[in-house]
């Protein structure tokens, strides 16, 4: 490449040019190692030199805490400008006051109703109509079985790659908006109401599409 003053500019220098420009992340999550697993996989996907930018922190207190755990670390760490927890409804009492209290704080939130299995669904085309964990997750191990010739486990580390090798995470983000849009449709605004859907795809998305747009640093 050429500089408009006609000096060649190197290989070095192309490549100090190339490295997208990406904020620093702060995500929580609760003990669920389904979710860890995921969110790491995620970090694990982006070019290296900005994966110290993803920081995933695993509260091992209760689910309602996760928006104290963020604001705590957000003072301490100024420089993680989007802090975000996530988690699932499941079984979690007050779960439309957490998401509330979330974004209130400032906090950004990923959550899975009924469980972070229904956003996994959408890589395969389609998010059914499971009301409760256990017939997602039950639903979500045939499908998986079916497409990947292999068991579902929810301790397995790869399942990120697995998820974007067997399926497609673009059509993923289409199929979770439609989702989220249709429940709004229908008069379901609180989170806990709108079954199923998921916000997890929002993350995912920001984080994935300002690497691919390649915004370089000058």
């Amino acid at each position: 490449m050429v500089e408009r003053n006609g000096k060649r500019k190197t290989r070095e220098q192309l490549s100090k040019r190339r490295i997208p420009k990406l904020g620093y992340y702060f995500i929580v999550i609760d003990t669920k190692e389904t979710e860890q697993n995921y969110m790491i996989g995620l970090r694990e996907s982006i070019p290296k030199e900005l994966q110290g930018k993803l920081v995933i922190k695993v509260c091992k207190a209760k689910t309602v805490e996760l928006v104290n755990e963020a604001l705590n670390m957000a003072s301490l760490q100024p420089q993680y400008g989007e802090p975000w927890i996530v988690f699932d409804r499941d079984r979690v009492k007050g779960f439309n006051q957490i998401i509330s209290l979330a974004k209130e704080k400032g906090i950004n939130v990923g959550w899975s109703n009924p469980c972070i299995e229904i956003w996994f669904s959408a890589y395969f085309g389609a998010m059914p109509a499971y009301q409760d964990s256990v017939s997602c997750c039950g639903g979500f191990e045939e499908s998986y079985l079916k497409i990947t010739g292999q068991n579902y486990q929810k301790s397995d580390v790869e399942i990120y790659s697995k998820l974007c090798r067997f399926g497609d995470e673009k059509q993923a983000f289409v199929i979770a908006k439609q989702k989220l849009q249709e429940n709004q449709r229908n008069g379901r605004t609180a989170p806990s109401q709108m079954c199923p859907a998921t916000t997890v795809f929002a993350l995912v998305e920001e984080i994935k599409n300002k690497i691919e747009r390649r915004l370089f640093t000058s």
